[in-house]
């Protein structure tokens, strides 16, 4: 296969899989809901481990993917900052800091924590 074919056929992958990360971001809008409660319920936490963190790590993965392939697109723009944050930053952040369950991150909630 040619460097040529390789390359598209990469890159006609990686467009397919990126609207993972529009669906993982809108997962946890869907998940809000104006009765919510502070406390994640059983379900909630399972639904989270079993769909969103998932959904979440492909997109992280695939967000990687796609920002390696356009990164001299982006620093030719001069958006790499923008890109990274879109497409890598976003759905990491998602993944790695919210507790089970929860719509909102670590840093986002209103959590006291214990001083050490």
């Amino acid at each position: 296969m040619s460097a040529f074919k390789l390359m598209g056929t990469v890159t006609l992958v990686l467009s397919m899989l990126q609207p993972l990360t529009s669906l993982a971001a809108g997962f946890d809008s869907a998940m809000i809901s104006p009765n919510h409660s502070a406390a994640p319920t059983s379900g909630e936490m399972v639904a989270d481990a079993l769909v969103a963190r998932p959904l979440y790590a492909a997109a992280t993965v695939f967000g990687a993917a796609v920002f390696l392939v356009s990164l001299p697109f982006s620093a030719l723009g001069g958006n790499v900052d923008e890109a990274a944050s879109e497409l890598v930053t976003g759905p990491a952040h998602g993944l790695l800091t919210r507790c089970l369950g929860c719509t909102q991150t670590v840093q986002d909630s209103n959590v006291e924590r214990p001083v050490q």
